[in-house]
């Protein structure tokens, strides 16, 4: 098995993540690309010692960035919405 710090690279922290947070408590993170629900589960309940009740993930595709003539992309990445049983929490600050 993997590392479970290797699976969850940073917590993602915007209006509707902390929106999400807050109403549902639901939790949002950068993942790595190649990982499942299932590792990014088991990597969530192992390094912050909460029980998850599910996890929905997300393939974000690259901006379009134009410098001058040249087109390019910015970086893919995967993101993680995790939601927590009742009574947990995660403290991200």
């Amino acid at each position: 098995m993997r590392d479970p710090h290797t699976i969850i690279i940073e917590p993602v922290i915007t209006e509707k993540s902390t929106f999400q947070t807050e109403s549902q408590n639901a939790y949002v993170f950068k993942v790595a690309t190649d990982s499942n629900r299932i590792q990014v589960k088991s990597a969530i309940e192992q390094i912050f010692d909460v029980k998850v009740r599910k996890v929905n993930t997300i393939n974000q595709s690259g901006k379009r960035r134009r410098v001058g003539r040249s087109i390019g992309f910015t970086n893919r990445f995967k993101k993680a919405v995790v939601t927590l049983e009742p009574g947990y929490e995660i403290d991200l600050l």
